[in-house]
């Protein structure tokens, strides 16, 4: 058996998890709705607060497929429940961010500011203080939308390995180089 797969997941207060006949999980909490289709071969069931991924055999796809439907079922349970944050940084000389709603302005060293349009079911919320580099930070209950939207972020301008300016996410680590030896 999968180690992740046969873990159960519980359900908390406030949260309700449905499975209809094709497969479609939909989980409603607090903090909003998301569904999720699931392979026909897995089978998902409903327990009183917990929620169990089950595998019909023990071929490789199906091995492979268990472990990762119950990740995601794990990921939408808390997502409803307590959501997820990602913080960015901006770092570097004349580095900016501001967000007017859900409409991100970036200045990241190019002739031009950035505009970006952050999808509705994301916050977005920008800090600058005075001697400190400037943070985006964003929330939402929908962890992959969440991730690939500050993977978006961050691909405008990527850290440089020389001396670490770009956008990177709060607590990453960048491997540096060392820059040309001067001279003899």
């Amino acid at each position: 058996m999968s180690r992740i797969g046969k873990k159960t997941i519980v359900i908390p207060a406030g949260v309700t998890v449905t499975v209809d006949k094709a497969n479609v999980v939909k989980v409603k909490g607090p903090k909003g709705e998301l569904t999720e289709k699931i392979d026909r071969d897995i089978t998902v069931e409903v327990e009183g607060t917990e929620l169990k991924v089950s595998r019909p055999t023990d071929q490789i796809r199906h091995k492979a497929l268990h472990g990762l439907y119950r990740s995601i079922l794990a990921n939408l349970v808390k997502g409803v429940s307590e959501g997820f944050t990602k913080d960015l940084e901006l770092v570097g000389v004349g580095y900016k961010a501001t967000n007017q709603g859900n409409l991100l302005d970036l200045s990241l060293g190019y002739s031009h500011n950035i505009v970006v349009d952050v999808p509705k079911e994301l916050k977005v919320a920008t800090e600058m203080v005075k001697g400190k580099n400037p943070l985006i930070k964003l929330e939402s209950h929908d962890k992959q939308l969440l991730g690939q939207v500050a993977a978006k972020i961050r691909s405008l301008r990527k850290p440089e390995p020389y001396k670490g300016k770009g956008v990177k996410y709060v607590g990453e680590v960048i491997r540096r180089k060392a820059g040309k030896a001067a001279g003899k």
